[in-house]
């Protein structure tokens, strides 16, 4: 299983520490595992690092005090009592993270928060109609789906597009966590077919439907995010010029290495051959693959891509090089 995020773990401990610190006599060890879903190894490793935190000017009362007795924990931060103030920014970032909340189905449009949030969002001046967050589209009825068989902990029949993989297949999950990353949906389960945890994008099911059958798998801790290569997945290293810089931003890479000329050089991992190829055509002559990669049979994948869409669109075999007269002329063109 992938090491979690730091960013992760951060948003854990800003809701596990005041929760735990609510409770003057402390909480046992297995109900906060079990409110915020996570192993007793994992909470200890969050303990630890509460002991490293605090305040300016760092003196021993300015740090979090965390008490761990036998299976009880008591945490009890001396400065949780002081008037929190915001500034303008953060203020807003909390209004639209409210709204973000506010936007999960099942969620209460009239509830506490809601109004909470229309109070704050009043003493900031900012009309409720100017924050508007969009989570992502999903199928009718699968979001909903998912959020109740995590729930009850039985398994789904899923029919499902891999996109990096280019191929359709069904498959019975576990749903584990159901959460929304970058403007789209995902559900962390165990995979029946890949007997293994797998990560799929709620909008890329076509088909979903409860088995009523219970789960049997252990869920494992959230490690949200939507990029989790293996570690035998082939890395390949790709010159990009100045115009195709934006791999940098919309891909995971390493070792980007940035010339005087505007030319980059990156380290990508190719999860899967078809994303790798569409990528490379998408490309063009903006990028050139460095070194050899022959043994993971990726030389060459942009060429032959870009041979197979010849073939495909001017009506010529694969592996004979298009000429002007095909381009031209539209009885090569496949009907649309």
């Amino acid at each position: 299983m992938s090491r979690p995020a730091a960013s992760d773990r951060v948003r854990r401990l800003l809701s596990l520490v005041p929760w735990v610190a609510s409770h003057p006599d402390g909480v046992r060890l297995e109900e906060i595992c079990s409110r915020f879903q996570i192993k007793p190894d994992v909470l200890r490793a969050d303990l630890d690092s509460l002991l490293m935190v605090g305040l300016p000017p760092h003196t021993p009362d300015m740090y979090v005090d965390v008490i761990l007795d036998e299976d009880r924990v008591t945490i009890q931060p001396q400065w949780f009592d002081r008037p929190l103030r915001l500034t303008p920014e953060q203020a807003l970032a909390l209004v639209t993270s409210g709204a973000s909340l506010l936007a999960v189905p099942g969620a209460d449009p009239a509830g506490p928060l809601a109004r909470g949030l229309a109070k704050l969002a009043e003493a900031l001046g900012v009309p409720d109609a100017s924050t508007t967050v969009d989570l992502g589209a999903a199928p009718t009825g699968v979001l909903d789906l998912l959020l109740e068989a995590r729930r009850a902990r039985t398994t789904v029949d899923i029919d499902y597009y891999a996109f990096g993989r280019d191929l359709r297949s069904r498959r019975t999950i576990e749903p584990w966590h159901v959460y929304n990353e970058l403007g789209a949906w995902y559900v962390q389960a165990w995979c029946h077919q890949a007997d293994g945890e797998r990560v799929f994008r709620v909008d890329r099911i076509a088909e979903a439907a409860s088995t009523g059958e219970q789960a049997t798998a252990v869920p494992g801790s959230p490690t949200l995010g939507v990029f989790r290569p293996a570690e035998d997945d082939p890395q390949v290293t790709l010159a990009l010029a100045p115009e195709a810089a934006w791999v940098v931003e919309q891909y995971p890479c390493r070792d980007v290495v940035e010339h005087d000329d505007g030319t980059v050089e990156v380290t990508l991992t190719v999860t899967a051959v078809p994303w790798f190829e569409r990528l490379l055509v998408r490309l063009g002559p903006a990028a050139r693959m460095l070194g050899d990669d022959t043994e993971d049979g990726l030389a060459g994948v942009g060429r032959d891509a870009a041979d197979r869409i010849a073939a495909r669109y001017l009506g010529v075999p694969a592996g004979v090089a298009p000429t002007i007269e095909d381009a031209s002329d539209p009885t090569t063109m496949p009907p649309l």
